[in-house]
């Protein structure tokens, strides 16, 4: 069946939706600004296809068009303005996508309350049939997980990285890779462990972002 192709001409919409990584085209029609926002966790990467778009990140500003790129790291305030003589496609990404995704600050620099969205704002198909509480019990049970993991793979790393001083110690190159690779794959465990906990809160947090829960 081969894999699906996207096109930043027809499809204007969010593409790939993970924890690891949100990746959308977006449309900015003439004369548009996004209100200015920070990620507490993700960094936010600019790809211009079309247009002329302004970008204010951290109070430093320029002006970038097609095949230009610029990244808004953890924390910086950025804003976004089309200041073409068209419409502005761009692709961009945030990972990780970790709700809640967006920070807002008052015009006096204070943080705002915290914004949860329903899945469906980054289109992705709502879940509207699972229980509220089987969805919390799921992050709980997730977080429970994380936990474990994360103290197994620090016992793993105590061991190896012991093992890696000793080979080199020894002059042992080969025994310290095997080592290196062993800490490799308790680390690898506990990452894939911090992605299955994150779907499970994206998953709840979804579902609390309105009222109705």
């Amino acid at each position: 069946m081969g894999f699906p192709v996207y096109d930043y001409r027809t499809d204007i919409r969010n593409i790939l939706v993970t924890p690891q990584i949100r990746s959308r085209f977006l449309r900015m029609e003439l004369g548009q600004v996004n209100r200015g926002h920070t990620h507490d966790l993700g960094h936010e990467i600019f790809l211009i296809l079309q247009g002329r778009a302004e970008f204010e990140i951290d109070g430093e500003k320029e002006v970038l068009g097609p095949g230009q790129m610029c990244v808004a790291l953890v924390d910086q305030d950025h804003i976004v303005r089309n200041v073409g003589d068209e419409p502005v496609i761009m692709y961009l990404s945030v990972t990780p996508h970790i709700q809640p995704t967006h920070t807002m600050w008052t015009e006096s620099g204070a943080k705002e309350p915290l914004r949860f969205n329903p899945s469906s704002v980054y289109d992705v198909h709502p879940d509207i049939t699972t229980p509220t509480g089987e969805l919390v019990e799921r992050y709980s049970q997730a977080s429970e997980a994380f936990a474990a993991t994360v103290a197994a793979s620090a016992n793993v790393q105590r061991e190896q990285v012991a093992a890696f001083r000793r080979a080199l110690a020894e002059g042992d190159k080969q025994a310290a890779l095997v080592a290196r690779d062993a800490m490799w794959e308790a680390l690898r465990t506990m990452f894939l462990q911090v992605y299955d906990l994150a779907e499970a809160w994206n998953s709840f947090t979804s579902r609390t972002a309105g009222d109705e829960f």
